[in-house]
């Protein structure tokens, strides 16, 4: 492992990384060159290559919500079918931690009841039994969660009974971590046996899982589409099979659930085309212009807000992580050991994060269907305290889907 570890920091030009070795103990020094050779310091050469630069962004079109009703017996009947089949699985991004809520545990496990414990894990829990006594089948679940709460929430499924579901179909694995840099592509050390990381970015979840293993479940169970949700929206549907089904039927390879927005200064992302390929735009990209632009109805061009619940065909994906995830580089204000081995905390920003990005994934699909739900049966986002994407106001919410808190 030493050798390997040395090698490898020699032909990438990390060095620095074993500057500290001859003051650690055994122990610590193991931890550093398994960390080593666990990173992926390919990152941070790949990153380059990613123009940060938009394409051509244009207006996409939707199914709305009068056309799902009007073809809902056919959508409802093929992803019924597509999860009786065993293709259908769930990734739940849960790698958050509550503290923008109060809660010093994992964000799923914040609770929103107000007379009884109602965990976020428990809403969204509840909403996939609710498709699998729809279906009477159940879909496999993976819990994609962090270096900081991974053991937390185990722990909190394994004490609750895996919240009354299948605990052969739960599964955890931790997102992975991208090194963080100077400004010269140097790998910070965080402690004299530890690199400097942060998560891969939303986008890492499809890499993280097949790293994790779970690739050859898909092959043996015949899993070919990923539905993948965040953790903060307590009413979405999960594995919907209308929504399933509606892009079966329609031959697309992704799909993404949006809502209409209530106003063109919404704080979401929205669907678009990008050279002409489906993409998204999030809202501090939108101009003046686009948050205001008409369609040939008088509604607004840029519509449809993305709710981060999204379908990919599983043979797509295997496509898109083989050529390589476009890499955004964020600039940060990164801690770490100077060359005297002293902590030190800027206070500008000196160095790099590296992220991929889930809207990359769509717009490396070849297509995708937009989906319009209706917003107030499945859009209730737990952000802050208070405000807008509150524990109040996803409260309200669910008391108007006559859920008891």
């Amino acid at each position: 492992m030493r050798e390997k570890a040395i090698i490898k920091c020699e032909e990438t030009g990390q060095k620095q990384l074993l500057r500290f070795v001859q003051q650690l103990n055994s122990k610590e020094e193991q931890e550093l060159y398994q960390q080593i050779l666990e990173t992926d310091f390919s990152v941070i050469t790949n990153s380059v290559k990613g123009s940060q630069e938009r394409g051509m962004i244009s207006p996409i079109e939707a199914m709305k919500l009068d056309e799902i009703k009007e073809q809902k017996d056919i959508f409802l009947k093929m992803g019924t079918q597509a999860i009786q089949k065993g293709e259908v699985a769930a990734v739940l991004l849960a790698g958050g931690m509550g503290t923008r809520l109060g809660c010093e545990g994992p964000k799923g496990t914040f609770s929103i009841g107000e007379t009884r414990e109602l965990t976020i894990f428990q809403c969204l829990i509840h909403n996939l039994l609710d498709v699998v006594a729809q279906t009477m089948s159940y879909v496999h679940l993976f819990i994609m969660t962090s270096d900081k709460n991974h053991d937390t929430t185990v722990k909190y499924f394994e004490e609750n009974d895996y919240l009354g579901y299948s605990k052969e179909h739960l599964h955890f694995f931790r997102q992975e971590m991208a090194p963080a840099t100077d400004k010269e592509g140097k790998i910070f050390l965080e402690e004299k046996n530890k690199l400097a990381t942060s998560p891969n970015g939303n986008g890492g979840w499809y890499s993280s899982l097949v790293h994790a293993g779970y690739k050859e479940l898909f092959l043996s169970e015949g899993i070919k589409w990923l539905n993948v949700f965040a953790v903060d929206n307590v009413l979405q549907r999960i594995a919907d099979p209308l929504f399933i089904g509606a892009t079966i039927h329609t031959g697309k390879s992704s799909g993404a659930k949006v809502i209409r927005k209530i106003s063109p200064d919404e704080k979401v992302g929205v669907m678009c085309l990008e050279d002409g390929q489906p993409s998204i735009v999030e809202y501090y990209e939108l101009t003046d212009e686009m948050k205001t632009a008409k369609n040939e109805n008088g509604d607004l061009a840029y519509e449809f807000g993305v709710i981060l619940n999204y379908l990919f065909q599983v043979e797509i994906l295997n496509k898109i992580s083989n050529d390589s995830m476009p890499l955004h580089v964020v600039e940060k204000k990164i801690p770490f050991i100077d060359e005297k081995g002293e902590k030190v905390k800027p206070l500008e920003v000196n160095g790099y994060k590296y992220e991929t990005l889930i809207l990359d994934m769509i717009h490396l699909c070849p297509d995708a269907l937009v989906y319009e739900v209706e917003r107030d049966k499945e859009f209730a986002p737990v952000k802050n305290a208070t405000g807008t994407d509150s524990v109040i106001s996803a409260r309200e919410l669910l008391k108007k889907n006559n859920i008891s808190l």
